[in-house]
This record gives C-alpha cells, structure tokens and sequence, in this order.
C-alpha cells in the first residue's frame, strides 16, 4: 500500500514513505533539517538525475519482466520518481507497466510479490467491507479500479494475480492524464478462483476455493458499491477484466445508479471505434458504409459493435440499420437468430442469415470492410481471412485487438504482407514498424490507453455524477481528430503515444464539454475547460515537507 497522506517528518522514516521519500535528491539543506544526514551520500541529486540512473539502471536488464519489477520496486520507494521516469518517455514506458508486459506480471504475480499495492478484499470480508475499506489512508479517493481477476487479458481466471491490472491502469491515469495518484485506489476482490494451477501452486496468495457465484456472488458487489459509495461519494469505478457473465450484469445493474463504467465494455468500444473514424481518413469511405464482422462474441465485442451502432445512428442510420452492419463470429460459427445459444446481450447482432462455420466462408458471405478480433486466440486471422478481406475491399480495416501480444489475432507484418500493403490496421499490443514493398508502416495500437485517462481526468475535472455512452463516442472522435496527415501517410491511425499526454488532456476536454453541457456535473461551467483541466492535471514534484 501507498501511503497518501503526508506523515510527520521523522528522519530516516521519510526514505520509506514512498509519497514524501525524495531518495538522494533531498537538498543539504533538507538533510539537516529533518534528520537524515547519514543516511545518504554526501552529494544531492537532482529529479532529473535520478530518471536518468533509472534509465541507465533499466537498459542493462535482460527483458521487459525484470524491467517491470524494477519499476515496481521504483513505485513503492518514491513515487514521484517513478511516475517522473514515466512521463519522461510514455511510449517507451507505457507497454512496461501495461500491456504486454503486464500480463506476463500477472500470471507470475505470487511468485513475484515485492510490495503490495491497493486493497484485497477478500469474500471472506462479507459484512464488513465499509469497515476494512474505511481503512484506507486517503479520504478523498475519486477512482477505484476492481477487478475480480477471472478474465484478466487474453490469460483467463488469474485470481488475485490480477491486481496487477488495477494497479497499472490507475498508474496510466496519472502517466496519460495527470490523474493525482493519490486520489486512485486498486482493489482486488477475491471470490476465489477455479485455476487449478494456481490452487496447487503453494505461493499462490488468494483464496484456496472455487470461485463463489449467483447470489452470493450478487450480494459481495452490492456490499462493495455500497461501501464504495457511502465512503467515497465522488468516486468513478471502474470495471476491469470481469468474465461476461458477471462483466454484462454489473454494468447493467449500476451505469444508471453510480459514477461508473467498465473499461472492457466501453472503453475497448471507444477507442475501436476512434480507430474506425480514423481509418475512414485514410479510405475516404462514409461511416455508414461500413459493416463490420468480429472475431468473438464477448462483452467486447457487444460493446464495440453497439458503439459503432450508436455512432452510425448520429451520423444518419437508424439504429436497426446500423445493428444489421454488425456481425458476430464465435466458436460455434456465425451468430445467427436461429441459433439457441445467444445471450440476451448478444442477441441484438444475431441476424438472420444461413449458419456459417468457417471465419473465410463468412467474410465472403457478409462481405465486411473490416474485421475486429477479440477472440483472445492468436493467429485466427491467417493469410486466407487477410487475403479474403483484400479481395473485397480496396483498404481493408483489420483489428486484431486481442491482449497480450501472444494473444493477437495476427501480426502487423502479416497484416501488411497478405494484404499487399493495403490493410489499415490496428492492434491491441504494440508491434514494431513494417517494411513493406519500399514502404514504412507504423502500426498503430488501439490501446484503451487513449480512453479511460482522459475519461478520469474529465470525471475529476467536472465531478461527474455518470458515464454515459455517448462520452465514448466524444472520447472517440477527439483521439481520431488529432491524427496528423502525417501520421495518416505511416498508416498510423491513432495519435502517436509519445504525445499521449496531449491527446490525453485534449479527450478530457471534449469529455468535460458534454458532461457541463448534459447537465451531469456538480461543480460550475469554468471560463475554459482546457486551462481548468491543465491547472488540475498532475506534474510529478517533490512535495513540500
């Protein structure tokens, strides 16, 4: 855990508080004022010398996993520098506290564990979460992320192995959009896991059952938002890598009640559909134009495919047109409305159509401009499914959105190679630039990154009492709008991450503008909404002490 609120200066005490620690960069001065002389060595440092030692420090690690735990490590010590090294490069940093490498720390959590972060609320708690949360040093908590960690990436059931994804999410709402750290809280609820590997594994750290269900399993998250609620009433939570089965009902069950949104869901569906309006730069086609065939029939792939509905609608469609162009592909083949196994969220993509088995056979039936993968089974687009969809488009769209990058659908170089440099493509995990047929490819990352950020800085900015759905879509045309005619001529079609913060800051404006405008905020319309959001956006320097 991270402590947020100052302590009393007490000498050697300050070098373990991680909040108020400056390390070696304590002044001469400092040192004689609060009782550390001896305790470091002779010479003070500078902030932006120690980013450099930490930049020297990670280039001679031998890969990306000691990598992330030397960041970790840097957290729990001195957060002020461990988010100064951040921001000093965000592209570079970014794919070592989040994805990929995050899933990597995630499926090794236990056997990993330095210093824990955030809160473990276990289902053995029940009736007394308030009572454990209320421990939490910071009153002035604004956003929770919870996970109960049994569909964690493209990995499945991890447990309380997940944590690691809380914990990096809320580190990208500071990196990205200036988010204070200390009014973020990761938490971990533990309702068991049915990971056999981890329940015979003897360093692992959650409980030792299968995961608890039904109404149970209901009442431990109502008693969660309660406590959430009553004892952080301006908090946004955030849903993160929740299986659909509990993922779909909780949203439904609390979008209209509470500050609230499920990242999977909704942030997933924003920044396809930011990648959509900008691939529709680079082929010049029209929104409505376009049908889309998805590789997976999650509660991804439902919220994709209704925010593209939704945004069809604002530019013309009905919403049964826009529904139609939306096609569902899973394991057991085309989603079809003769087909008995369709889930009620499913149902409004499942259309009337003769059964197809084949992923080929089913894009030369529906005949998309682009394919979406959230399958979280790497390879399926293979060079016939890239080769089909070159056929039958000029610029095929091709997302292959599936995290971790073992997880991937398909590679940028396959990506750009079965097509013969014609895809717009897109991915979950970055992957390095393409040379292809004398060209430069950059591929662009649908990395949510570009989304839940600035979704937190305009929820902080505004203290808005709900996410609504067309907050996505403004989220989505504010990334597309600030892609460059240069970027365009890389293929690049989201805004390059070494200027996230920017991006960032510039979504959580948009954001805000509708928030004032729907009447959702409770505080005052400033003068402007850009200079309001800056002056709150966090700069990572040593507090006074």
């Amino acid at each position: 855990m991270s402590p947020s609120g100052p302590l009393a200066p007490n000498g050697p005490s300050l070098l373990h508080n991680p909040v108020l620690n400056r390390g070696s960069a304590f002044s001469t001065e400092d040192r004689g004022r609060l009782g550390l002389e001896g305790f470091l060595p002779p010479v003070a440092d500078t902030l932006e010398t120690q980013v450099a030692r930490i930049h020297l420090q990670l280039s001679i690690l031998d890969n990306d996993l000691q990598k992330y735990l030397l960041l970790s490590d840097l957290q729990a010590r001195n957060e002020t520098l461990f988010y100064a090294v951040l921001m000093s490069d965000p592209a570079v940093f970014m794919p070592l506290v989040y994805t990929p490498t995050v899933g990597e720390a995630c499926q090794k959590y236990d056997h990993v564990l330095r210093a824990t972060r955030g809160m473990y609320l276990p289902i053995t708690l029940k009736g007394r979460l308030k009572e454990v949360l209320s421990r939490w040093p910071q009153r002035d908590v604004r956003f929770i992320v919870v996970t109960d960690g049994e569909r964690i990436l493209g990995l499945g059931d991890l447990g309380v192995n997940g944590m690691g994804i809380p914990v990096g999410k809320l580190a990208l709402y500071t990196v990205c959009a200036g988010v204070p750290p200390e009014m973020t809280l990761p938490i971990t609820l533990d309702v068991g896991t049915n990971n056999g590997t981890l329940l015979d594994d003897p360093l692992y750290l959650g409980l030792r059952q299968e995961r608890v269900r039904g109404d149970e399993y209901d009442a431990f998250i109502a008693e969660f938002v309660a406590a959430v609620t009553e004892l952080f009433p301006l908090c946004c939570l955030q849903w993160e890598d929740f299986a659909n089965i509990n993922a779909v009902p909780i949203l439904e069950r609390y979008r209209d009640r509470i500050c609230t949104y499920n990242d999977d869901i909704q942030g997933t569906a924003a920044v396809a559909v930011a990648g959509i309006y900008g691939a529709l730069k680079l082929s010049g086609e029209r929104f409505t134009d376009q049908t889309f065939l998805f590789l997976g029939g999650g509660s991804a792939a439902t919220g994709i495919a209704e925010l593209i509905s939704q945004a069809m609608v604002l530019e013309g469609a009905t919403i049964e047109e826009a529904r139609a162009r939306n096609w569902l592909f899973d394991v057991n083949g085309l989603m079809v409305n003769t087909r008995t196994d369709i889930a009620g969220f499913q149902k409004p993509f499942a259309h009337e159509h003769a059964p197809i088995s084949s992923f080929v056979d089913a894009i030369e039936a529906i005949r998309p401009t682009g394919i979406i993968g959230v399958s979280t089974v790497p390879k399926l687009f293979n060079q016939a499914v890239i080769e089909a969809m070159a056929g039958i488009n000029a610029r095929p769209i091709i997302f292959p959105y599936s995290n971790p990058t073992s997880r991937s659908e398909c590679t940028a170089e396959e990506a750009y190679k079965w097509s013969n440099g014609r895809a717009i493509f897109a991915s979950g995990s970055p992957f390095p630039p393409v040379e292809f047929g004398g060209r430069r490819f950059v591929p662009g990352q649908g990395n949510n990154v570009y989304i839940f950020p600035a979704m937190g800085m305009a929820v902080l900015a505004t203290q808005s009492s709900r996410v609504t759905e067309d907050m996505f879509i403004v989220a989505a045309k504010a990334v597309a709008e600030q892609v460059t005619p240069d970027d365009l001529a890389l293929g690049l079609i989201y805004p390059p991450q070494r200027d996230i913060r920017k991006a960032s800051l510039h979504v959580a404006a948009r954001i805000a503008e509708l928030i004032f405008d729907k009447g959702l905020a409770r505080v005052p319309r400033p003068a402007d909404i850009a200079v309001h959001i800056n002056s709150l956006a966090y700069t990572p320097r040593y507090p006074a002490i």
